[in-house]
């Protein structure tokens, strides 16, 4: 089984800093705003609490802007950048690594911090919703990934077990989480980015998802090649 993470691994976020132009910030504070998001995230995470995606997101944004001269007041402006999310396209290798990894037989299915509906606007507009087993997000686990509880929701919600099943994500916090959690994992890396080394390595590197669809396959192949040998 795979379990994919959604924000910039599926979806394509970078024109969400379009939607900060807009509004008359400054396109530049997308990342930063981002990356504040998962910060607090993951700190009501350690503290063992949490609130939505959208909470946490339309919070830091207020802060975020009240130090900028804007064109709208405040609360628009914060509504025109939230809604953005329902705007996304997957990234370009999306589409067909999803196919090429059900084509295997694989079980596929999400798990966002965000929330499931944005997922299913996502996956349901690039057409591969019924790829899918289920979309789940971790607003029901009670805790943000990289929490050992987000995985374990995700698992229990699959009836599946860690070692069977493979995290996928392009954000090595989610790939050393789910290490963690004893899960297998494969960080999609479409840069060539160093990783870093104070995190648990991934057990797959792939560049996009029909290149993780082919060293899949590839050992799969290997593995019944070996049990065939074994068997004889």
């Amino acid at each position: 089984m795979i379990v994919f993470d959604v924000n910039e691994t599926l979806s394509d976020m970078a024109p969400m800093a379009t939607r900060f132009d807009d509004v008359g910030a400054s396109p530049q504070l997308f990342p930063t705003w981002f990356a504040s998001v998962l910060r607090d995230g993951f700190a009501l995470a350690a503290a063992d609490a949490a609130r939505p995606f959208a909470t946490v997101g339309a919070g830091a944004l207020r802060t975020l802007l009240s130090e900028a001269t804007l064109n709208r007041d405040t609360d628009d402006a914060v509504e025109h950048i939230m809604t953005g999310f329902t705007d996304l396209d997957v990234h370009p290798d999306v589409v067909e690594g999803v196919r090429a990894l059900a084509a295997l037989g694989i079980r596929l299915l999400t798990l966002s911090n965000g929330s499931a509906s944005v997922a299913q606007t996502l996956l349901d507009r690039a057409g591969v919703r019924g790829e899918f087993e289920t979309l789940l997000s971790v607003e029901a686990a009670g805790r943000w990934k990289p929490h050992p509880q987000s995985y374990r929701y995700a698992l229990d919600q699959c009836r599946a077990e860690p070692e069977d099943t493979m995290l996928v994500a392009v954000h090595p916090w989610d790939i050393d989480g789910a290490h963690r959690a004893g899960m297998t994992t494969a960080w999609i890396d479409r840069g060539n980015s160093p990783y870093p080394a104070y995190f648990a390595a991934p057990d797959v590197r792939a560049s996009s998802l029909p290149h993780l669809a082919q060293l899949l396959g590839e050992r799969g192949r290997e593995d019944s090649e070996r049990r065939r040998s074994d068997s004889e």
